[in-house]
């Protein structure tokens, strides 16, 4: 039985549903599913029609008295006749919403070679939604067909999925737009503004601003879009790309300049190694096998290492990079985000703002870093094979005298129960003898270990590694010790390896991929928030500033080497050797 009260209460939690000027409900004496609100003119009317769930659990609707009397003539007829009369217009497009996607800065290189294709790829996998438009805003003279043409050169299909690849190419293309304006023009977003409403038709629109763009002019940016082109009735929601400030000064004016057009909830400040597979496999791996979080301590953990390298130089962005450097540009961010993911304690849920504060604990438990806790260097040129390569200072976009660092190495304590005393080792450079990415978590040795005398004097060889590729070639290894096969007692390491390549068929998604989407659905999980960045900055920023004004020189290393010799000193200080180097 459905049954209709009246009352002067307008909210519908209670036991008796109510109606008045703004409210519409209904009640009945079992469960009640509440289906939609509507608008009667300038009023919230909230209709919530309830269905009987039935003891074997099944859901029916309720029969209606009168079979020719639909809920809308009933309350067009009966209850508007009692109150105010209103007009009720049904827009059909009002239940439907549109994500309008503009790319700020859709000329430059990482939209076209990132956000772009990651955008083309989550289309092609069907995790858009149905209406979706995406717009490229840039200060270039550029058509609509010029950008479709520049953006399809970097479109590739999944290589375990090419069905249809060119005809998917062609729909994604269609909802590409583009228009020019400066990125301090309210007129010019305005004029945007006008053209993402053309193509969301009446729709609730929800738009999503990617910022890639440099730095210095994010805050015009954001303001002329905030002022002139957020959504009226949907979402707004802003990617911010590094670097977020030099220091903590400049990143809490970047943050404080930031907060005046947008709340902390709309603002997602991209890391794009948060979005790479095997870091956000981190948590997976160590709260989901029983095996590895109770050894996920310093009683069991002797070290761990955060390895990152590149095989080549600047080539070209010595620019941009010589007013950074590598600490800014690697080490602040892409290694300490990994840093606080690996040594957070368990959250209390996947929710995003319970894995944050735990994340945020960990950055504020760690030790100031200290000066002599840290190497720099600079690589020189070097001739290798009868090729030159040439050193930083080669660049022609590199002032001759630069000492900014393009390797560092460091050694840094966090100071809680978990892992006091364990030191956690980063090193992060360019123009290295290989180009990888990867987390080494290296064991005690066993006490009283009774194959001591078959690994000699070197206890190291006999050491437990945990090995977590994150770039190239995917992978998982334990190194344990193994005999190896014959009559003799010969021991050597193996490797328990999980390589994704040969375990997955599937193509790994691109970083940016998974944080579009997640931007697009507002999961913030993979997005660093502001005190995250306030920890971070405050741990750097000290070390940064006694760098800069005491004129460190940097060590210097040839071209393709494996860094600095200060890099090992600094290990060996704690009686750890550097696994990519064993």
């Amino acid at each position: 039985m459905v049954t209709l009260y009246s009352s002067p209460s307008t909210n519908c939690s209670g036991a008796f549903s109510s109606y008045s000027n703004s409210s519409i409900c209904f009640y009945n004496y079992h469960n009640y599913l509440p289906i939609s609100s509507r608008k009667f003119g300038s009023h919230k009317i909230s209709l919530q029609i309830n269905a009987v769930r039935m003891q074997d659990g099944a859901v029916v609707a309720p029969p209606s008295k009168t079979q020719d009397e639909t809920p809308l003539k009933k309350l067009k007829d009966g209850i508007l006749s009692k109150e105010q009369k209103h007009t009720f217009d049904f827009d059909s497009n009002k239940d439907k919403s549109t994500v309008s996607i503009t790319v700020v800065g859709a000329s430059g290189d990482l939209a076209k070679k990132k956000i772009f294709p990651a955008l083309f790829a989550l289309y092609y996998e069907g995790c858009l939604p149905e209406h979706f438009t995406i717009f490229g805003y840039a200060r270039s003279k550029m058509t609509d067909d010029e950008l479709r043409n520049m953006v399809s050169k970097t479109l590739t299909c999944r290589i375990d999925k090419r069905e249809n690849c060119g005809e998917k190419m062609e729909q994604f293309l269609e909802r590409c737009f583009y228009h020019s304006g400066q990125y301090d023009s309210q007129e010019n977003f305005a004029e945007l503004d006008k053209m993402l409403k053309e193509h969301e038709a009446g729709r609730v629109s929800n738009r999503l601003f990617y910022l890639s763009i440099p730095p210095n002019i994010f805050i015009n940016a954001v303001r002329c879009a905030s002022l002139s082109a957020s959504s009226a009735h949907g979402w707004t929601r802003v990617i911010v790309e590094k670097p977020f400030g030099r220091d903590s000064e400049s990143s809490a004016a970047l943050t404080g300049a930031l907060k005046q057009y947008l709340k902390e909830d709309q603002i997602f400040r991209i890391d794009h190694y948060l979005g790479k597979e095997l870091v956000e496999n981190l948590s997976v791996l160590r709260f989901s096998n029983l095996i590895f979080e109770p050894l996920w301590s310093r009683q069991y953990i002797r070290n761990v290492q955060f390895i990152f390298s590149e095989d080549f130089g600047t080539e070209g962005r010595g620019g941009y990079f010589d007013h950074y450097g590598i600490i800014r540009d690697i080490m602040q961010n892409h290694l300490l985000q990994i840093l606080a993911l690996f040594a957070m304690e368990t959250p209390v849920s996947l929710d995003a703002e319970d894995i944050r504060n735990e994340k945020v604990k960990v950055l504020r438990s760690m030790r100031p870093l200290q000066l002599d806790d840290v190497i720099v260097g600079q690589y020189k040129s070097h001739t290798k094979g009868g090729v030159n390569y040439p050193g930083y200072t080669d660049d022609k976009t590199v002032p001759k005298d630069s000492l900014t660092p393009t390797f560092a190495a460091a050694a840094l304590f966090i100071d809680n129960a978990r892992w006091d005393g364990v030191p956690f080792l980063m090193k992060a450079g360019k123009a290295l003898h290989t180009r990888s990415a990867e987390i080494r978590v290296q064991f005690r040795h066993v006490p009283g270990n009774l194959y001591n005398k078959n690994f000699g004097s070197d206890l190291d060889q006999a050491t437990n590694e945990l090995v977590i590729r994150v770039q190239p070639d995917e992978a998982i290894y334990l190194k344990i010790n193994n005999k190896v096969p014959g009559l003799g007692m010969r021991l050597d390491r193996s490797n328990l390896n999980l390589l994704y390549s040969a375990r997955y068929s599937k193509e790994i998604p691109d970083a940016y991929e998974r944080l579009l989407l997640d931007a697009i659905e507002g999961e913030r999980r993979l997005f660093i928030r502001s005190d995250e960045l306030d920890a971070a900055w405050s741990l750097f920023t000290p070390v940064l500033k006694e760098l800069e004004h005491k004129k460190i020189v940097p060590e210097s290393y040839p071209y393709g080497s494996r860094g600095p010799i200060g890099a090992h000193y600094l290990a060996a200080r704690y009686k750890v050797r550097w696994g990519d180097l064993a």
